[in-house]
């Protein structure tokens, strides 16, 4: 019976906000008790395609890993590692670069997104980020991988360099990954505007709540949140055209569990405000708990990089094999 194995990781810039809980990190923890081998890695390399602070990598991957750990993820159960500490991602990150089509490549919207009007400036490693992720993936043979919107077009990329590689050297090697459907992941969008993606590198922090956050800077930024002048809606038909309504309404139910229409039926017809301090509330217990376990983890950097060499053995027990036979199978002389 074939392993069926999940990948996936987050970069070091900045900390991780209630967005990557909700959108990822929720749903990773679930897929531990799930019929899947799952790896989850520190993305450090992927981090360095944008211009960086060098000083503060390393303290940055420790920040990342600590989120994991506090959300839930058990490094018994999972493997927890960073990216750049497995070989075998830049190893066969060319290997698979060399039968990437550029005009593919051209059409990676992320590139253009990020490139900006000065694309013809930043660095190849902004422009071969796909080729890097397929690697990332397929370094382990991975089967199942969980993204959002914004990967999806990498991720398809990912399967088209499996084919490709598996047509030229006629073999049944890498497999084609799937993207795993998550139940119950929640699109979070900024505090500050309903109508774009809550975001670590907003230059605002009321925009987004923090995991390091503590309870009374949770309750603080929820009031604060943006909402609108209307009543809160008491059909879903009023919240339509209402981004901050529904997305603070989104983050409710996430947390508490409650559906919509529950929220609609208690708060409707009212005012924000006593649907906001309900949703503070919400947030305070949920979060809370997560931010003191965060903390308590950074004050002990020595125990997650026990935690993180320990992921990295683990993680190279795999890839390494895999990477040595892809060299083979392209007819590299191996010893």
């Amino acid at each position: 019976m074939t392993t069926k194995r999940i990948l996936s990781g987050m970069q070091p810039t900045n900390r991780l906000h209630l967005g990557n809980y909700l959108g990822a990190l929720k749903n990773w923890v679930k897929m531990q008790g799930e019929d899947y081998e799952c790896l989850y890695c520190v993305v450090d390399l992927h981090a360095i395609t944008m211009p960086y602070d060098a000083a503060q990598l390393a303290t940055a991957t420790r920040e990342i890993a600590a989120a994991y750990l506090a959300a839930g993820i058990d490094p018994k159960k999972s493997i927890l590692f960073p990216q750049s500490a497995v070989n075998a991602h830049a190893q066969l990150n060319w290997l698979l670069s060399t039968m990437t089509q550029v005009g593919k490549l051209d059409r990676m919207t992320q590139f253009k997104d990020k490139g900006g009007e000065n694309r013809e400036k930043v660095g190849l490693g902004l422009y071969s980020y796909p080729v890097l992720m397929a690697a990332d993936i397929l370094t382990y043979k991975a089967t199942h991988v969980p993204v959002g919107d914004d990967q999806s077009q990498h991720l398809e990329l990912t399967r088209e360099i499996a084919r490709t590689f598996n047509h030229r050297y006629k073999a049944d090697f890498f497999p084609e990954p799937e993207t795993v459907l998550v139940k119950g992941a929640t699109r979070v969008m900024s505090l500050t505007d309903g109508t774009k993606k809550m975001s670590k590198s907003d230059p605002s922090d009321n925009s987004r709540i923090n995991l390091t956050d503590d309870a009374d800077t949770i309750a603080k930024k929820i009031r604060k949140a943006k909402s609108d002048i209307l009543p809160f809606p008491a059909t879903p038909e009023e919240m339509k055209g209402r981004p901050e309504v529904e997305n603070l309404i989104s983050i409710y139910t996430a947390l508490s569990g409650e559906t919509v229409q529950d929220v609609l039926n208690k708060f409707g017809g009212g005012q924000f405000s006593p649907f906001k301090n309900a949703l503070a509330d919400v947030a305070v217990a949920g979060l809370a708990p997560m931010a003191a376990r965060l903390n308590g983890l950074l004050a002990d950097p020595a125990e997650i990089d026990r935690i993180l060499a320990d992921g990295a053995q683990r993680a190279n027990a795999i890839a390494q094999p895999i990477l040595d036979e892809a060299f083979k199978v392209m007819g590299f002389w191996r010893g």
